[in-house]
């Protein structure tokens, strides 16, 4: 926070380095977003509600097709996904990630071209791949030796289905261990260094209607350095040589996967976008030389850092309360819309908006409502001392794996969604009701 001085008063600004690029704060606690005040936002969609800022996200989607012109970029749908999402992705120029059949078939009834889209899992379920096949999916990646059997059988003799093969390259990378997938000990791919790689590779190639073009890893989620990337391109371009070697085989596609890492905090560090790009096309370029290979096409699959800069969550206070040493501040959301501190330990950097105070700064943690005692939305951070209830609180990157991973705890209903640009909000997804949550409930 910046620091003001004043004869009467002390005015601390908001830090908006974390925040959409679009994000002005007009007067002292008064912060607009796509030229749409925060607080107009909570006034005609209520609290809790996610805010996501259209040019923000298009301006993401551009600076990757700028820094990788010769990729293909896959939107990682399982981030945050809806129909506005789906065309803001097809206008850019993207391709999807998919990782189920609900999720590849609102991209194809909204608009999307299948032949854009990529099916990932490790547990496809007879309807996820029943769904690709139906709407002609791109690739579909296979993650485990029995997958491969249950394709061919649903492709059939006379069809035909392009898949990759998704190898663990035995890289550790990612902010928290759970989200770390490029290592052995995890549920996803097929180990290089144990050989089921290889032999995933001979099984599919015995089955003439599939055909394989290329190798696909994801290392984890929240990678910040670009040196573990290009371990991976070593490795994998390894394994592609002694592919070649044994089976004559050139693979035309390499997928880096995505797990690039982004500030959620002022001062944090984010993955580098423009040294990621360089710094790959070369390695991958010297490894295919040193090998004798082809280059693939590099496919990359970021969400995070597209959707989540671009969203804020705004929640309204309902209670200030101090027990013991702590001065805990309450909102009307939590993890029900938000698991991820309670899940991987993730700190946010929430703001006072739409009142202007001067009291000193205070150190506080801002819980949820839910009856858990690890319903933390961000603990030991500065807010005004004179927060209080009805004040509007908002949590900058916010866009990715909120809503997606929003459950019905407690049965508060999720949150609805709200685009802003050029001063105008319209609502994309709206809020769950407690008839939404009524009409399931079909027995006695």
């Amino acid at each position: 926070m910046t620091t003001v001085h004043d004869a009467a008063v002390t005015t601390f600004a908001t830090d908006l380095s974390v925040w959409p690029a679009s994000t002005v704060e007009a007067r002292p606690g008064d912060l607009a977003v796509g030229g749409v005040r925060l607080a107009e936002v909570a006034e005609c969609f209520g609290t809790p509600v996610y805010v996501l800022d259209e040019a923000e996200v298009r301006e993401r989607c551009r600076a990757y097709r700028d820094s990788f012109p010769d990729a293909d970029i896959l939107y990682a749908a399982k981030a945050f996904l809806c129909r506005a999402m789906i065309h803001w992705m097809d206008e850019e120029g993207f391709g999807l990630d998919v990782c189920s059949a609900g999720e590849l078939e609102l991209a194809v009834t909204a608009g999307f071209p299948p032949e854009r889209i990529v099916l990932h899992g490790n547990a496809k379920s007879p309807h996820d791949l029943q769904s690709a096949l139906r709407f002609g999916v791109g690739r579909i990646v296979i993650d485990s030796p029995s997958e491969i059997a249950r394709l061919a059988a649903a492709v059939g003799r006379h069809g035909h289905q392009k898949v990759m093969l998704r190898v663990v390259p035995g890289v550790s990378a990612g902010g928290h261990e759970k989200i770390r997938t490029g290592t052995e000990d995890q549920k996803f791919g097929l180990s290089i260094s144990d050989g089921y790689a290889q032999h995933a590779v001979a099984r599919v190639l015995d089955q003439p209607q599939l055909e394989l073009t290329g190798l696909h890893c994801h290392l984890g989620s929240q990678i910040t350095s670009v040196k573990p990337y290009l371990v991976a391109v070593r490795r994998l371009v390894g394994l592609m040589s002694r592919l070649h070697a044994q089976h004559g085989l050139a693979l035309p596609e390499l997928d880096l996967g995505g797990g690039h890492g982004i500030a959620y905090r002022p001062g944090e560090r984010a993955l580098d976008l423009t040294a990621l790009a360089h710094r790959v096309r070369a390695e991958l370029v010297e490894a295919c030389a040193a090998a004798g290979l082809t280059v693939p096409r590099l496919i990359i699959e970021p969400g995070r850092a597209v959707a989540g800069p671009a969203g804020v969550a705004l929640y309204r206070v309902l209670a200030v309360k101090r027990t013991g040493d702590r001065r805990y501040v309450a909102v009307d959301g939590g993890m029900s819309d938000n698991p991820r501190p309670a899940l991987y330990g993730v700190r946010y950097a929430p703001s006072l908006v739409g009142r202007h105070s001067t009291a000193d700064r205070a150190r506080v943690t801002v819980v949820g409502r839910h009856c858990e005692a690890g319903d933390v939305i961000a603990a030991d951070v500065e807010l005004p001392a004179d927060v209080r209830p009805g004040d509007l609180l908002a949590v900058p990157v916010a866009g990715a794996y909120h809503l997606s991973m929003a459950s019905g705890y407690n049965m508060v209903g999720r949150p609805p969604v709200a685009a802003v640009r050029d001063g105008r909000a319209r609502l994309l997804v709206r809020r769950e009701s407690l008839d939404d949550i009524r009409s399931r409930d079909v027995g006695l």
